[in-house]
């Protein structure tokens, strides 16, 4: 009787402790695909605008070209850049920070952040030529051209703020 017992509150628990994960449900995660990122911000994803636009089979497999060779293309620069964050973040531990090498890492950050935007912006003015007016017309009011900012919408919050940001 007592192995009944354990056994069924061991099983009610286990139940217990992994509703909320279920409640989730199906839906975009971590990793590569639908989520927030750049431009991205609440009731706006880019997938919805891109079928706003009609476009055509020629003019996805283009636009989808880009998309994957600039991934491909950011790669390590992304993992540069995580690298020296991390080592900035490891001389910011240091009971004695060594402020020029602080600075020089920092530095080294801004300019992988500045490069990324760079390729960004190259990017989506490569996606703007595959697209006609009428199109560009359209993406324009979707929000697309926005891009982060600060605010509530441009997924940075002020100093010390809480809530979704940059993440690279």
């Amino acid at each position: 009787m007592k192995k009944l017992t354990l056994t069924l509150i061991t099983v009610a628990m286990g139940l217990l402790l992994t509703m909320p994960v279920f409640a989730f449900g199906p839906g975009a995660g971590r990793g590569p695909g639908e989520g927030m990122g750049p431009g991205s911000g609440p009731g706006y994803h880019r997938t919805n605008a891109w079928e706003k636009l009609n476009l055509s089979a020629e003019q996805k497999t283009k636009i989808e070209a880009l998309q994957t060779a600039h991934q491909k293309e950011l790669r390590p620069v992304r993992e540069k850049m995580f690298d020296k964050s991390v080592e900035l973040r490891r001389l910011w531990l240091q009971t004695n920070p060594d402020k020029d090498k602080i600075t020089a890492a920092q530095a080294e950050v801004s300019a992988l952040r500045d490069q990324m935007q760079s390729k960004a912006t190259a990017m989506r003015l490569e996606i703007r030529k595959v697209l006609t007016p009428e199109q560009q017309e359209k993406l324009v009011n979707s929000g697309w051209e926005r891009g982060m900012g600060f605010g509530p919408r441009g997924g940075m919050r002020g100093h010390g703020g809480r809530g979704p940001g940059i993440c690279y």
